[in-house]
């Protein structure tokens, strides 16, 4: 099965159903079911705008799995801001970006896995 790797807090924000598009600079033709991975790398400025403990969370590791049912590409701002309360980011940086739309979300017992980048198999 496929995972992708993503920082924390979006995970946390991820699996508690808060956030439900995830960005990425790429686009895919995947569709379908991945696990979630924590990366080793935490946001700490995020994660004190969420109130989140960074020192909590967990990182490193398998912690969740989605569906992946779409992707929106985002070309310009007004488009981007539009969905602010499904992604959270405040910017997107170079247009266009591309949005992961997240169906169904659920957190598993985390498993130690070492991440990469864009998907990859577990």
């Amino acid at each position: 099965m496929k995972a992708l790797s993503i920082r924390q807090p979006w995970v946390e924000l991820i699996l508690s159903g808060k956030k439900s598009i995830e960005l990425r600079s790429w686009n895919t033709n995947f569709r379908g079911d991945f696990f979630v991975h924590a990366s080793k790398t935490v946001n700490n400025d995020e994660c004190a705008r969420f109130k989140l403990d960074s020192k909590k969370l967990v990182t490193g590791a398998l912690v969740g799995k989605a569906n992946l049912i779409g992707v929106v590409k985002y070309e310009d701002e007004k488009m981007f801001l539009k969905d602010y309360y499904n992604h959270f980011s405040k910017k997107a940086g170079k247009f266009p970006v591309y949005g992961f739309v997240l169906g169904f979300v659920g957190k598993i017992k985390p498993v130690k896995c070492k991440g990469s980048l864009n998907f990859f198999k577990v």
